[in-house]
């Protein structure tokens, strides 16, 4: 495996900061090999058209037929500066791509670099917190309070993949109140760049964006057994307000009354609006996350001449949600989660033929629509009784809704391309 520039600084350095000051090293890797249940990907690679513009999991390494794939090579690099002042570093290397694509400043998969954050903590105002640098902004359970380490299945769920594992440059402040052992509730407020969300520009950049996002939530416990939340986040397009040509606008947007003023104006705003509750006993866990919003910039429609709009109406909005129960028996745990998201949950489109039930082509009769599903089964061995941590083995299979790949050739049946996976994380 080879380190981009930027990793091998931060190894160099990591010595330096030894000597320096109070740092904790941590590493978590996961590798985990696929296997898809059907032959769908060999017979015929063809996509569903639509459908498969919104599932990022298609390219993600999730959706091969059969494939192994180093999930996470993660390097955690804690250290305090004072008792006010401290710092935090998480680099992978793993997801160094050096191919002549990836070392461009615009993609964002050419960074191993994922957290790096300042922290203040004063004395002179307990519970106040605030820290700046690149990171998660407070939103999922899953993905911003549940650690890489604790994840009962081989990834997170559709959603928190979606709204919450995306990184952003900014500032966040926020006050803790109450009893850890009783009542406790955080206020978390956040503005960044927001340049993140379409998966196309990202941490890496310089900022483009006009405007910036803001995220606000307030999470609460209860003891060790339960937590819960609400938050909302808002911004616009991460690119500076732009004209669009008319010859982009698609025909049956024109044919809708869609102008170019409406594009502008509209400037993709994106939001994410939701809330989460988990349980947890020694022998069980539970939770529950359901977010929604506006699509916006995530699959933008401020597009130049080469590309197409990434969505069929500028007020689109999703639907996520996500329910988990996991039985936890010693080393063994097992889990079950259902994951549903829907990216047009208004099912709103221009013009006047659905594009998501063609009636002519090749996918005459299908459901194209863009709401999957997914039921995973699972079963983890812990190697340390009662140190999740340290390591363990997961099975997963995942049965997928009928709407993911194209039908094979000669058939219409609708194929949702179930999978088995197998996963090792070791953690140091």
């Amino acid at each position: 495996m080879r380190l981009n520039r930027l990793a091998v600084m931060l190894l160099a350095s990591s010595a330096t900061l030894l000597q320096a000051q109070d740092v904790k090293v941590n590493i978590l890797t996961e590798f985990w090999y696929t296997q898809m249940m059907d032959n769908t990907l060999r017979n015929n690679a063809a996509i569903k058209p639509v459908a498969s513009a919104y599932y990022e999991g298609l390219s993600a390494g999730r959706f091969a037929e059969n494939s192994f794939n180093m999930k996470r090579a993660e390097i955690y690099l804690n250290y305090k500066i004072s008792d006010e002042w401290a710092g935090y570093i998480m680099f992978d290397p793993s997801l160094t791509n050096t191919s002549a694509a990836a070392a461009t400043a615009t993609t964002a998969s050419g960074s191993a670099l994922q957290d790096w954050v300042i922290t203040w903590t004063p004395k002179a105002i307990p519970g106040f917190f605030a820290k700046g640098g690149q990171f998660k902004m407070p939103t999922t359970y899953e993905s911003t309070i549940l650690s890489a380490r604790d994840i009962y299945f081989f990834d997170r769920s559709q959603m928190s993949r979606i709204i919450g594992e995306r990184r952003d440059r900014g500032a966040m402040f926020g006050y803790t109140y109450g009893d850890p052992k009783g009542f406790k509730g955080t206020f978390s407020a956040a503005v960044s760049n927001g340049t993140t969300d379409d998966g196309t520009s990202g941490k890496t950049n310089v900022d483009q964006n006009a405007s910036k996002d803001y995220t606000v939530r307030y999470d609460g416990s209860f003891g060790p057994a339960h937590r819960f939340g609400v938050y909302a986040r808002t911004g616009l397009t991460n690119l500076k307000y732009l004209t669009t040509a008319s010859a982009t606008i698609p025909a049956n947007w024109t044919a809708a009354g869609v102008t170019q003023a409406d594009l502008r104006n509209n400037q993709d705003k994106t939001t994410a609006n939701g809330f989460f509750y988990a349980y947890n006993r020694s022998n069980f866990h539970f939770d529950l996350e359901y977010s929604t919003g506006l699509v916006g910039r995530r699959f933008p429609v401020n597009f130049t001449a080469a590309a197409a709009p990434g969505r069929e109406h500028l007020d689109q909005k999703f639907e996520g949600y996500a329910i988990t129960g996991v039985y936890i028996m010693g080393q063994h745990q097992v889990a079950v989660r259902y994951d549903m998201m829907n990216y047009n949950s208004g099912n709103d489109w221009y013009g006047s033929v659905n594009p998501y039930a063609p009636t002519t082509g090749a996918y005459a009769g299908s459901d194209t629509a863009p709401k999957y599903t997914e039921t995973t089964v699972g079963y983890n061995y812990n190697f340390v009784p009662n140190k999740y941590t340290y390591g363990k083995v997961k099975v997963d299979y995942i049965m997928r809704s009928k709407n993911f790949l194209a039908p094979n050739p000669g058939s219409t049946s609708i194929v949702g391309g179930n999978s088995v996976v197998l996963s090792v994380q070791v953690g140091y």
